[in-house]
């Protein structure tokens, strides 16, 4: 089966929430397990979610999209795409409902990996708060302000790195239950696991 995603991040989040979730749950898949067995392919398409919409149906093989919230209007335009994917057979998209997956981390988490304390909100953009508060805590005599928008970029996509590898490794289930208690990363599992059984 398929998972799109918009990008590399998004799998290097996905494989190693599921393996933790996999071992308190065995019956929710370990992504990074099917993926290692070839049951699954992860698709990153670069954030560019509509023009992907029809393009892969011609393999017929279950397919499921994990698409960022974002902001309006971009929101009802994805919502919109959600539900054209979701008419197709064996085909399940969602969008998350916090800006991005990063936001499903916890402070703690990325206080032990960065050793910074930080506070977000659901909507932020973790991964330049992120940058901006490590950059800031390193260099007393520059401030974050001062560096050009390249660097800035360049900056927050390393962030952006190591908060989906390292701090993802550092989650634990009571931190990941206080940061998704509805339990929204479990139903993407049960999807994509329902998804595997029709392949």
């Amino acid at each position: 089966m398929l998972v799109v995603v918009e990008g590399a991040h998004d799998i290097e989040f996905l494989t190693r929430i599921s393996t933790l979730l996999h071992t308190a749950h065995p019956t929710l898949p370990d992504l990074a397990a099917m993926e290692r067995d070839r049951k699954l392919i992860f698709l990153p398409i670069g954030g560019h979610p509509r023009a992907w919409l029809r393009r892969l149906a011609p393999l017929q093989i279950p397919e499921f999209y994990l698409l960022d919230g974002e902001a309006s209007p971009e929101r009802e335009q994805r919502e919109e795409l959600v539900a054209q994917i979701n008419r197709r057979i064996r085909c399940r998209a969602v969008l998350t409902r916090k800006r991005s997956l990063e936001n499903y981390l916890h402070p703690q988490a990325i206080q032990a990996v960065a050793d910074i304390t930080l506070e977000f909100g659901d909507h932020d953009c973790v991964a330049s708060e992120v940058a901006q508060r490590v950059f800031d805590s390193r260099h007393a005599d520059y401030c974050w302000k001062q560096l050009t928008r390249r660097i800035r970029v360049r900056l927050r996509n390393r962030a952006k790195h190591w908060l989906n590898t390292s701090a993802v490794e550092s989650m634990t289930i009571p931190l990941l239950q206080e940061r998704d208690p509805d339990g929204e990363i479990i139903s993407w599992l049960e999807m994509i696991g329902h998804l595997a059984e029709t392949a």
